[in-house]
């Protein structure tokens, strides 16, 4: 079986391709895995200077896999959730991670945005935290990064009403560092990566160590976890889970 995630180590940078086109690069146990295990070799192998995420198609990725999301919901998920081990590399990392992003970056892939040290936008780029739509709450310590960034009722919007933020926008809002015509866009993030991969390993990486707190974002991963796994089983979930499958509207007026 060919990996759905492509992983290549070449002149100091080891790029991380999401290749599920056919799925609009949605995340599925599996992905997680390999981008669990190579956040976590990117923190112990010298020869790893900078990490550079990026999707093939024209989407950078729909998130997580819905199907996934709704087998875990009625207690048939996988026995070890590999998402897990994947936000708690992000929040632990100290190895720089620059991030190309075109086309809808949904739910985690907006929120791991706020992990990576260097984000480069396509014009078409859209960042979409559909959250609360899908009757869950915000992952990835995002929930404390978001507001920290761009200020609480920006965040709360992003939360509470779901809709795409344009390129633009996020780049106004400090979300990304450039936007460049979508057809430059993995040779731009390459070229930075490569600058950064340039400097002294040891300097980028304890000045990351010193701009970030790991432990207390770990802990707040910790608390939107439990309260992700009781929204994921709720009527509210299984309601909006419902309707996507459908292809409808979801209707939570019934719901207490």
């Amino acid at each position: 079986m060919i990996s759905e995630v492509k992983v290549d180590l070449t002149g100091g940078v080891l790029t991380l391709t999401l290749s599920r086109p056919d799925k609009k690069n949605a995340l599925s146990n599996e992905m997680y895995g390999v981008l669990a295990d190579a956040i976590e070799r990117a923190e112990t192998d010298t020869e790893i200077r900078v990490v550079l995420v990026q999707g093939d198609g024209d989407m950078f990725t729909a998130g997580n896999d819905m199907g996934e999301f709704a087998a875990q919901g009625s207690g048939n998920g996988p026995a070890e959730r590999h998402v897990v081990r994947f936000l708690k590399a992000l929040a632990q990392a100290t190895v720089p991670i620059v991030a190309a992003v075109q086309g809808k970056a949904v739910g985690i892939g907006t929120t791991l945005l706020l992990h990576c040290d260097h984000v480069i936008l396509g014009e078409d780029a859209q960042l979409v935290t559909p959250f609360v739509n899908l009757a869950l709450v915000p992952e990835a310590a995002s929930s404390l990064l978001l507001p920290a960034r761009i200020g609480y009722v920006r965040a709360f919007s992003m939360f509470a009403l779901g809709e795409p933020l344009p390129a633009q926008t996020a780049l106004a809002w400090g979300l990304a560092n450039a936007i460049v015509p979508v057809a430059q866009l993995h040779a731009q993030a390459r070229q930075i990566a490569e600058a950064i991969a340039a400097k002294p390993r040891g300097a980028l990486t304890a000045t990351k160590r010193l701009m970030r707190d790991a432990e207390t974002l770990s802990a707040q991963m910790d608390r939107e976890g439990v309260s992700f796994a009781q929204r994921l089983t709720s009527a509210e979930a299984r309601e909006a889970f419902l309707a996507f499958a459908q292809k409808r509207k979801p209707d939570f007026s019934k719901i207490a």
